[in-house]
């Protein structure tokens, strides 16, 4: 027997050092994966000891490790010792427990200074989504005309009520974004009312989203598409937290809708004028009515919930206004821009003695004529003018400006550069002037030569903003600048300035091109009626045709000014010849 007593014994020892082994392992590993035990060993293999509470940490609870030896049952082979779960086969190899996941908001990572709001959307901003989402869907039609004027008045005015009194600023980009709208019933160019739409949508967004810095203006030109887009949850939360809308609101809009038809129709049968004005009203509805009624409507309530939003919880983008220092050193952007400046010294050199010289120093040097030497350089200088622009900015953005050497230098460099690069808008302008003298204004020499003077503020803010090396206020004068420079354009109607000149001109020269003049929209109709004929027949043969609106949103007045133009003249079929060459 006492053999086989040290045999038991022997064998519990072995079981007790096996058991401490896989305790101290498990410690080890819990230790490892950051999980602080709240009970006791014993416990955690299913056997709580008596006495302790659950709360209670291991090292409290076993003081003696050899004090619970005795009450641990030895292992067998019908009562298997507790092990740790094992994973299933369906999940995989088990893996170590790594650093815990923080799980934050949609969006936050990627812009932490934009933050979402806290609460749902309040009952205001529903009234202001539904409110332009109707007017989208009702007052905007398929063409140019006043109802995009009177869909973005209301869309507008509902934001309004929501934000409140508007800051100046805001209040300038509104503005400016409805007169863009009133472009699609003041103007009839085709080309005007899709560019004018797309400045009135980027103009909305900077009055909301607001914008400083040039990160900052890039997100403001399309923050109202993307706040749009994240007040699509913030709504959803907002009516989630209302519980159920209820069946009496559908019964009080079907009650009305029942009551509208019956008296309307009973109305409309009684006089015939009531009828026809309610029959002006209310469009012939198709298919293809419905899917752009929800477009737009969908639209125009997504915009103003997304403006909203940007009020509820408006971006912190511009926190970093303060740019990091630059790392481009003198040595380093000296030489390029040292022989930029050279280059441009001489070439502003060569065109002194162009401005001076005239047309028989040009036909003396290059062999052509004026006109043509004007047309050959124009869009060159026109690249010249805006890569330079470019330049300057990528100098003065990384240039290190620490020591006053170095701010001498980065001034000296870059404004003589851009004293250059003026003489050099000069020069363009003068080319297009010369150019437009041979052969006349067109929309396209219009809008460049616009261009070119815009370009000429730019680079007199940018002269400016070099003087004290800072410019803050720099990147948003620019786009204030250019928003005023277009507007200004599509409001001076470029087709009737462009109409009118080539009318004059061809009084006093008897040259014009009727092929070209034939093309313009009715902006130019009102100048080209002063045509005698057979010009003014080949100038308003297709203007005698062309659509006029049938419904009272479409009503533009251009076209209405251009109807009461031709029915003052006559337009017969005439052949056509132009004054001149298709080499222009």
């Amino acid at each position: 027997m006492k053999p086989a007593a040290e045999k038991a014994a022997g064998k519990g020892a072995q079981e007790a050092v096996e058991n401490a082994a896989d305790e101290a392992a498990r410690e080890a590993a819990d230790k490892a994966a950051g999980v602080k035990p709240a009970v006791s060993a014993g416990s955690r293999r299913g056997t709580p000891e008596p006495g302790t509470p659950a709360t209670q940490p291991a090292q409290q609870v076993r003081q003696d490790p050899s004090a619970d030896e005795p009450q641990r049952k030895p292992a067998s082979k019908a009562e298997p010792a507790a092990t740790l779960p094992q994973p299933s086969p369906w999940q995989g190899p088990a893996r170590h427990p790594g650093p815990a996941v923080v799980v934050t908001a949609p969006g936050v990572p990627f812009m932490p200074w934009w933050k979402p709001p806290t609460t749902g959307a309040p009952a205001q901003v529903l009234v202001v989504g539904l409110v332009a989402g109707l007017a989208g869907a009702f007052l905007v039609p398929p063409a140019n005309g006043i109802g995009w004027f009177l869909a973005g008045l209301c869309a507008v005015g509902a934001v309004l009520f929501f934000a409140g009194r508007p800051t100046v600023e805001r209040a300038l980009w509104l503005a400016a974004a409805l007169a863009f709208l009133a472009m699609g019933f003041l103007r009839a160019a085709e080309w005007v009312f899709p560019l004018s739409v797309l400045a009135s949508m980027v103009c909305g967004s900077l009055a909301m989203a607001g914008g400083k810095t040039v990160k900052g203006l890039v997100f403001g030109g399309v923050g109202l598409g993307l706040a749009a887009l994240r007040s699509i949850p913030w709504v959803a939360k907002g009516l989630s937290r209302r519980g159920p809308i209820g069946i009496r609101p559908f019964v009080s809009v079907g009650v009305a809708g029942v009551l509208l038809v019956v008296f309307g129709s009973l109305l409309a049968g009684a006089d015939k004028g009531f009828n026809d004005f309610l029959e002006g009203l209310v469009p012939d509805l198709e298919v293809g009515v419905y899917v752009r009624m929800g477009f737009f409507g969908v639209v125009a309530a997504l915009g103003a919930l997304g403006a909203c939003y940007l009020v509820v919880a408006p971006p912190a983008i511009n926190e970093d206004a303060e740019a990091k220092p630059g790392t481009l050193r003198l040595k380093d952007y000296g030489l390029p821009v040292g022989v930029l400046v050279v280059l441009f010294t001489g070439f502003v050199g060569t065109q002194l003695a162009v401005l001076f010289g005239g047309e028989a120093y040009v036909m003396k040097t290059a062999g052509v004529t004026f006109a043509e030497y004007a047309r050959s350089g124009f869009w060159q200088l026109l690249w010249v003018t805006i890569l330079t622009l470019g330049v300057i900015a990528g100098v003065a953005r990384f240039a290190v400006k620490k020591t006053a050497r170095e701010q001498l230098w980065l001034r000296v460099l870059l404004g003589s550069l851009a004293v250059l690069t003026l003489v050099i808008v000069a020069s363009a302008l003068s080319r297009m002037w010369f150019y437009q003298q041979a052969y006349g204004w067109t929309v396209l020499r219009l809008l460049v030569a616009s261009c070119e003077v815009w370009l000429a503020v730019v680079y007199v803010m940018v002269i400016a903003g070099g003087i004290t090396l800072r410019a803050n206020w720099l990147p948003k004068a620019i786009v204030a600048t250019g928003t005023a420079a277009f507007l200004a354009v599509v409001v001076m109607n470029p087709e009737r300035v462009v109409a009118d000149y080539n009318v004059s001109r061809f009084e006093a020269t008897q040259k014009i091109d009727v092929e070209y003049l034939s093309g313009l929209s009715e902006d130019a109709a009102p100048a080209l009626v002063r045509l005698p004929e057979p010009q003014r027949s080949c100038a308003l043969r297709w203007l005698k045709d062309r659509y006029f609106e049938q419904d009272w949103r479409e009503f533009n007045l251009a076209r209405y000014n251009a109807r009461k133009s031709l029915e003052s003249v006559a337009v017969t079929e005439v052949t056509c010849e132009s004054s001149y060459s298709a080499e222009r």
